[in-house]
Parts: C-alpha cells; structure tokens; sequence
C-alpha cells in the first residue's frame, strides 16, 4: 500500500503540470493499493477551491471519482461520504468534515453563525456556543 501527497492529487485533477499529471497517472495505475487520509481530501478540497477556484460542484465529482477508483482505500469512508454529502447540500468541507467526523447523537457547539443556520436546513446538530 502506498498514499500519496495532496499534490499528487492535485495534478491528477487538475493535469495542469502535464509531465507531474503523467506520473501521478501511472502511480495510480500501477499501485495496488493507495490510501487517502481524511487530511488530504481537506487540504485538497482547500486547494482547489482557493488556489483553482473550482466551484463545489467540480471537487465534488473529483471526490466522487477518487473514491471510486478502485485500488483506492480512504480513511473513514463512511465520515467522509457524509461530508461530502454536507458538502453538496451547503456546508463548508471543513465543517462538514467536523460534522461528520463527530460521533452519532452528539451536539456539535460552535460561535459560526453561517455554520449553525446552514447546519440548521439539515437538521444537523449543530448549537450555538
């Protein structure tokens, strides 16, 4: 099993350093396994919102495809299809990962206004500290 850097990632998706994308492809085509953290799919989201300004709606057909491929293993699949899920539906990929991450039946606290109104249209439990 192997994991690869966000940057890797990041070529892959975005192929705009064609000789990196190149071999980000083969990497991927070659190894048996490859392992996503959690971590690296938000530092990904992160990029390629910030510095490639794609809209949600591209990351989350770049997740999905991630996640479908299959030698690829990540962290906490179900924590992170929810998150995704959040995601689409309006929530920050940060928060939704917090969301997510955090156990069934407990109340998330936070001082994020936007957060808990957006939270709120889900009917997640997300409170006002």
């Amino acid at each position: 099993m192997i994991a690869l850097d966000t940057n890797v990632w990041v070529r892959y998706v975005t192929n705009d350093e064609p000789d990196q994308a190149k071999r980000a492809l083969a990497v991927l085509a070659e190894a048996e396994e490859i392992f996503v953290a959690k971590t690296t799919i938000l530092e990904l989201e992160w990029v390629l919102r910030a510095a490639y300004e794609l809209p949600a709606t591209a990351i989350i057909r770049a997740f999905r495809h991630i996640l479908g491929l299959p030698n690829v293993q990540v962290e906490m699949p179900d924590q992170l299809e929810k998150a995704i899920d959040f995601y689409e539906k309006g929530l920050d990929f940060a928060d939704a990962m917090h969301l997510a991450s955090s156990p069934e039946g407990v109340s998330f606290y936070t001082f994020d206004t936007a957060f808990i109104k957006r939270a709120r249209s889900l009917k997640a439990p997300v409170k006002a500290l």
